[in-house]
């Protein structure tokens, strides 16, 4: 039986415009206790959800890490674990599943709004309390950068373990330019073969050069902090 595992990303920037299904509405979308403050973040912004079409946010988001996950050619199982893994912290969603209906929009994690202030910091409790049963004794692979990882406290979930993953070159300097291509191809791995445990990825060769650094990852900790190489090994 797979582990029970999800998956924490960031959306993208780049988003694809239009969609063929009806207007955001209530209800709609995966983490309903969180519409109500959906609709409180869209019309500080100024944004009217019930007006444009929407199209699932897998096809939504466009970006470098979207692309490398290229979830069109996922096979069926993969596509099928991912709707029930993965999770996208939004500035305007707070947290978005594969197959919810979203409408183009652009709003940062890092905004802040009139009678809100930071997106980051107001959708924290909200985000803890939604989260909480959405988490329960799962293993959770996060890959939030620092801005939408603010925007929840992990503590407040009670998930089995949390593995958090950094990519380092050959001298050990964290990977930045390359960092959401580098996740792209992790996420995508951890939907064909999915794994609680990150030594499962000791063989794992990256589609970009990079390996499982054992020694230079905190297996034990809490979080579980892994580390890949560039090269490593090779």
């Amino acid at each position: 039986m797979a582990p029970r595992i999800s998956i924490l990303l960031p959306p993208s920037e780049g988003k694809a415009v239009g969609g063929d299904d009806p207007p955001w509405a209530a209800g709609a979308a995966s983490l309903p206790a969180l519409d109500e403050a959906r609709a409180v973040v869209a019309a500080a912004a100024g944004l009217r959800l019930g007006d444009e079409p929407t199209m699932p946010a897998i096809e939504r988001y466009t970006g470098v890490l979207y692309r490398e996950l290229d979830w069109p050619s996922l096979p069926p199982a993969a596509k099928r674990r991912g709707r029930g893994s993965l999770l996208v912290f939004s500035g305007l969603w707070g947290a978005v599943s594969p197959h919810d209906p979203i409408p183009y929009y652009k709003l940062k994690m890092s905004a802040s709004l009139a009678g809100l202030g930071r997106l980051s910091t107001w959708w924290r409790p909200r985000l803890d309390e939604a989260l909480a049963p959405a988490l329960r004794s799962r293993t959770v692979w996060d890959l939030l950068p620092q801005e939408h990882a603010a925007a929840w406290t992990p503590s407040a979930s009670p998930c089995r373990r949390r593995i958090v993953v950094r990519f380092v070159d050959r001298r050990g300097v964290t990977v930045s330019h390359w960092n959401k291509l580098l996740k792209g191809a992790l996420v995508r791995h951890l939907l064909v073969a999915p794994t609680a445990d990150p030594l499962d990825l000791a063989g794992w060769a990256h589609p970009a050069g990079y390996h499982l650094d054992v020694g230079a990852s905190e297996l034990d900790g809490d979080p579980v902090r892994v580390v890949f190489r560039e090269g490593y090994g090779h």
